[in-house]
């Protein structure tokens, strides 16, 4: 039973050390626009060169070497997790929720690789 709400968006999310300093590397290297540094939620995103794809990049101490999350935008994460899990899908931990911002919700596939369901509440979409 596939997830009928999810949109036309992907975003590529990445652990860093440094947000700032790797937004600008992802900006000259790749050509990429920053989108947005969200420096309370340890977050920034920049727009990539292909459509609906974006990075984002989350601030960590000790980001794990070769890590990528592939976030899919979704209309109604509540809908989406409660059918995921009624399909057998395992989550980490609770829907997290930054006010006026995205709610986010981790899951596994068979394999362990983990990924990420974001709905968009900023009312800009």
């Amino acid at each position: 039973m596939p997830v009928a709400s999810l949109e036309q968006t992907i975003t590529l999310a990445m652990s860093v050390r440094d947000r700032h300093a790797s937004a600008d590397w992802y900006r000259e290297m790749l050509g990429f626009d920053l989108l947005y540094h969200a420096d309370d939620a340890g977050w920034s995103e920049l727009a990539t060169l292909t459509k609906g794809v974006t990075l984002g990049l989350g601030e960590q101490a000790e980001p794990a070497p070769g890590n990528s999350v592939p976030v899919f935008g979704i209309a109604d994460i509540d809908a989406a997790r409660r059918d995921l899990e009624a399909a057998g899908v395992r989550f980490d931990g609770d829907t997290e929720v930054i006010e006026g911002m995205v709610s986010t919700a981790t899951f596994y596939d068979p394999d362990g690789n983990a990924l990420m369901l974001a709905q968009d509440l900023t009312g800009g979409n």
